[in-house]
């Protein structure tokens, strides 16, 4: 099962680590109040790699911003705390709770999922600490409407995305003028591919939480996912709970992020299942992506990651 992974050239590593370092630099030169993004995830993992390549332990010039659901995998929560500190990394987390309180969230139902209300407290975070630039690790394969963006991504003083407005990127010559209260999304990971993280994550021993890799679990089969069993996503009368092997593709609010069946416990035996897979990680993994195709997109519109 692992001799396809050994024999996949990973020669383009270089050149994509090598980007991805020139723009965390880019990023740090010509903004004047950046921040990563950087939930714990394998995406966000691999850009805190570069950026420790890039400056060095104790040396990222920019904090780490989470905002925090409070229906976060623990697990994920946990070494996102670890690796911050390994690398005397400064940590801010806001949660969309405190949104709540304020009343800049209001929550149609208790149940409802928090994933696209991050956006507003996104934007207050923004506006808290006049952050002019947020890296983020998304990619341009994981979802149509991520293929639409630059690398620099101009958001306009009300924190929205406007696709038709975005500017030019000719010869890696990046346009980062801002107007007051505009700022930028900047990602340095947007041209890797999910088989490239996991090819990345294997040569460079990068811990992850553990639900990235096959483990027993409680699901329910619903709307063609595997849904976890957890208090926040209790079966439904009629539904019959399972034991799989399963892992999570990709981790985000438990209450729409779903895991695949697996029984990948290494990053090698991942390449293989990645290479044979048929549907992004975000369309096999994701319920809020499920509901249409301008699903994404939308959310990008009013300010998400």
């Amino acid at each position: 099962m692992n001799a396809p992974a050994h024999h996949l050239s990973a020669a383009h590593l270089d050149a994509l680590e090598e980007e991805t370092i020139f723009i965390l630099r880019e990023a740090a030169a010509a903004f004047d109040r950046p921040a990563l993004l950087f939930s714990g995830g394998k995406d966000s993992l691999v850009m805190l790699r570069c950026a420790e390549k890039a400056f060095g332990a104790g040396r990222i010039p920019y904090p780490l911003l989470m905002i925090d659901t409070g229906h976060n995998f623990p697990e994920v929560t946990a070494l996102r705390d670890k690796r911050a500190a390994e690398l005397g990394a400064e940590l801010i987390v806001r949660s969309v709770e405190d949104s709540i309180a304020r009343g800049t969230v209001r929550l149609a139902r208790p149940d409802e999922s928090r994933n696209a209300h991050q956006s507003v407290t996104l934007l207050e975070a923004i506006e808290e600490f006049r952050f002019d630039a947020l890296m983020g690790g998304a990619r341009r394969d994981e979802e149509k409407a991520r293929a639409k963006e630059r690398i620099f991504s101009h958001r306009d003083s009300f924190g929205q995305w406007q696709p038709k407005a975005q500017r030019p990127e000719l010869w890696t010559l990046f346009n980062t003028r801002l107007a007051p209260g505009e700022h930028f999304r900047v990602f340095p990971i947007s041209n890797w591919t999910e088989l490239d993280v996991w090819q990345y994550i294997g040569r460079e021993n990068i811990e992850l939480p553990s639900l990235y890799y096959a483990h027993e679990r409680d699901v329910i089969e619903r709307r063609g996912l595997l849904v976890p069993v957890t208090p926040l996503t209790p079966p439904r009368p009629g539904e019959t709970v399972q034991k799989r092997s399963v892992r999570f593709r990709t981790v985000g609010d438990i209450t729409c992020t779903c895991p695949v069946p697996s029984t990948a416990a290494t990053p090698a035996d991942i390449i293989v299942e990645t290479l044979a897979a048929s549907v992004s990680e975000r369309g096999a993994t994701r319920m809020d992506d499920q509901t249409s195709d301008a699903s994404m997109e939308k959310r990008k519109r009013d300010g998400y990651f």
